[in-house]
């Protein structure tokens, strides 16, 4: 690994991101074509949280958060830091005084492959924040890492300047090149998705709406009584 700071990443719209965690992550992740999420190891420090933010990536030894600190000067308005680790850690690397030096820079909040702490700090501040272990373990600030290189969570490789969507769901990485196209797929759904409740509203079934009762017959699926089904005599 190069021990590296790059400073000057393409970012994807702010405005495109933005909109797109207003969509939320079950929406964004559907409409493109199931993909990107980072599972659901990933949860929420604090319910009710909703963000769409450009990507700045932070790679970390475990337990040590040295660049954390480095990767907050390269963050700026609409960012979401995300922060991985070269190996599995579950110490509390993120905590209230990182969340207040970000939002003093209108970063709109932090995936971590690792720890939180401080949990009941950032849901009084608002600060939104995702990870996968809350742990008051503290860390050491020792060993050098790198700033907006590809780094891997979930599964997922998130690149800096893409878009991090995130909520009570998890979070879903939609990469910079496709962000406009997935926004325009996410409209699309989301009207779908309202034609289809107004139909639930009026009392149909999903077998109807989404014309499924063709397919029982090809799956083999029978209609019978219960004393067909019993052999029972009536």
């Amino acid at each position: 690994m190069r021990n590296v700071v790059v400073t000057d990443p393409p970012r994807a719209d702010p405005a495109t991101a933005a909109a797109l965690g207003e969509f939320g992550v079950a929406t964004v992740h559907e409409a493109q074509g199931r993909t990107g999420y980072l599972g659901p190891a990933f949860r929420p420090a604090w319910p009710g949280a909703r963000i769409g933010g450009t990507a700045v990536t932070a790679l970390c030894w475990p337990g040590d958060n040295l660049m954390i600190h480095v990767a907050v000067e390269q963050c700026r308005a609409g960012d979401v830091l995300v922060v991985a680790t070269n190996s599995p850690s579950s110490d509390g690397l993120f905590g209230e005084l990182f969340a207040t030096s970000l939002a003093q820079r209108g970063v709109r909040g932090v995936v971590l492959g690792t720890g939180v702490r401080d949990v009941a700090e950032l849901r009084e501040t608002g600060f939104p924040a995702w990870s996968t272990a809350v742990s008051a373990q503290g860390t050491v600030k020792a060993t050098a890492g790198a700033v907006n290189v590809p780094v891997t969570l979930g599964g997922q490789v998130v690149h800096p300047g893409d878009v991090i969507v995130a909520d009570d769901d998890g979070v879903v990485r939609v990469e910079r090149e496709r962000a406009g196209a997935v926004l325009t797929a996410s409209r699309a759904r989301t009207e779908k998705e309202q034609a289809n409740r107004v139909r639930f509203q009026a009392g149909e079934l999903g077998l109807d709406v989404y014309g499924m009762r063709e397919k029982l017959a090809a799956f083999g699926i029978e209609y019978v009584t219960h004393a067909e089904f019993t052999g029972e005599r009536a």
